[in-house]
């Protein structure tokens, strides 16, 4: 997904350097991790709100009467509730998990096309750009995954998400048949979380204090890793292919670029998404404070749960808001990559 198709069609600077392996830390491979890094904190903030939203769209309930519904009012809902905070929230631990994530993304993935074509003695075909996509995507999760759950859980902690249908005590109000403040009852619930746990340090901690230390910072890491995988190798195998059809020669423009990249980044989205709602769902099912009522004891349980009780069309939900910032978020991922990238290497 980034500026490296334009170095495919030509191979004569790899094969110029013939048997002299490069240093780990060449100028090159900086060049791809810095670029990475600035990219990745880039597209995340221009698209926060939405990615938030997704999130709370992804694991609040079903219910008769949901409190995110629609991508507009759902935002307006928010910045009411919350302020411009609201809109960020998150955003930080995000930026945090999005620098190295992208970084070690772009940088393993530039290495391993070169690994898989031997440095360009041999073409590089669309099952070599899956297979180094999906051995990027996988080696960038697994280096950042405990800030991506903290993340989700910030991004849930103050959202008033409407309480699950799991059997539970009838709350006083909804003795008349009338609808319960779901809203307020999350809020209740929320409200006991101290000010110091709704921060980085004080949710990691409350995580490893109430969900068995280190291994409650991986729950849904199985989920995340199936669905990152294939989601990465699509990203980068299909951005390379449009980027062959949409820019030849003479007609390299950014918003050519641009446009191949939010395509691209819909489709692999799109395809992978249903592992992206199993790994929230993974990734909250421990909070002792959430209304989410139900909880998973692994991946296939979550899967199938979500399908026993809201169908197929549960594995989609917030896709809609997630493929409006597609657009906007890979356009700037591209061009921040390129800009880095090119004024490193021009050093």
């Amino acid at each position: 997904m980034a500026a490296h198709t334009t170095s495919t069609p030509a191979p004569e600077p790899a094969e110029s350097q013939p048997s002299q392996p490069q240093p780990f830390l060449s100028p090159q491979i900086s060049s791809y991790f810095i670029a990475g890094g600035f990219a990745g904190a880039a597209s995340r903030t221009v698209v926060s709100p939405l990615e938030r939203l997704k999130i709370i769209q992804q694991v609040q309930p079903r219910t008769s009467d949901q409190q995110y519904k629609g991508v507009w009012r759902s935002l307006v809902r928010m910045g009411k509730e919350e302020g411009l905070k609201g809109f960020m929230r998150g955003n930080g631990i995000n930026c945090l998990r999005i620098v190295p994530y992208s970084a070690v993304q772009f940088t393993t993935y530039e290495q391993l096309k070169k690994w898989f074509t031997l440095h360009g003695s041999k073409e590089l075909d669309t099952p070599k750009r899956l297979a180094s996509g999906a051995l990027a995507g996988i080696c960038s999760v697994c280096s950042t995954y405990p800030l991506d759950l903290v993340r989700a859980r910030l991004s849930i902690a103050t959202a008033s998400i409407p309480i699950s249908a799991a059997p539970q005590p009838k709350p006083p109000s909804s003795s008349n048949g009338a609808k319960f403040s779901l809203s307020s009852a999350y809020h209740t619930a929320s409200s006991s979380i101290p000010r110091s746990e709704l921060s980085i340090a004080g949710m990691t901690r409350k995580i490893l204090r109430e969900e068995g230390g280190i291994r409650g910072l991986y729950r849904g890491l199985v989920a995340t890793a199936f669905g990152v995988a294939p989601y990465v190798g699509i990203n980068f195998a299909a951005y390379e292919f449009l980027r062959g059809v949409v820019t030849p020669p003479g007609k390299n423009s950014i918003a050519r670029k641009l446009s191949c990249g939010a395509l691209a980044g819909s489709i692999s989205q799109t395809l992978t998404y249903p592992f992206d709602v199993l790994r929230r769902k993974m990734q909250v099912t421990g909070m002792k404070s959430s209304a989410l009522g139900i909880k998973y004891t692994g991946a296939i349980d979550a899967l199938q749960g979500i399908v026993r009780t809201e169908g197929v069309r549960g594995l989609y939900r917030g896709l809609w808001p997630n493929l409006l910032k597609v657009a906007p978020s890979i356009a700037t991922s591209f061009f921040t990559y390129e800009l880095v990238k090119d004024y490193l290497v021009s050093r």
